[in-house]
């Protein structure tokens, strides 16, 4: 057996917004996208080879509820790696909440760290 990819599924509270803030400030696509009473419910985003899922709340909580005690807010980060890490921080530090601005890490790589629309942590990464 091989693992193949990983995409994460994030808990969010309005996918709708969610997936505005991915396209307009990060730059990735929607691919897919659930409706359920008039809301989305689920969306899927992608840039690249990165792939990320989006979970209304409630309908993720009724799908595993023992996520039912826990907020969307849990100890999460993602560590994406770019190539133009100059440009990225040049093009986001106006729109989106830098939490770490642009240096260099103990290991080497140049990284800056943002909040998303959902508090979620976003680290982009560089290797010198």
């Amino acid at each position: 057996m091989t693992y193949q990819n990983l995409t994460p599924n994030l808990m969010v509270a309005d996918v709708a917004k969610t997936i505005e803030y991915y396209e307009k400030v990060l730059g990735f696509e929607t691919i897919m996208s659930v409706p359920c009473d008039e809301k989305l419910v689920f969306a899927i985003v992608q840039s690249n080879n990165i792939m990320l899922m989006f979970q209304d709340e409630q309908s993720l909580k009724a799908e595993y509820p023992q996520l039912a005690e826990c907020g969307y807010k849990a100890g999460l980060t993602l560590y994406i790696h770019v190539d133009n890490i100059l440009s990225l921080y040049e093009q986001l530090k106006n729109q989106a909440r830098i939490v770490k601005e642009l240096h260099t890490t103990f290991y080497g790589s140049q990284d800056f760290v943002i909040e998303d629309c959902n508090n979620y942590i976003l680290t982009f990464s560089q290797d010198k």
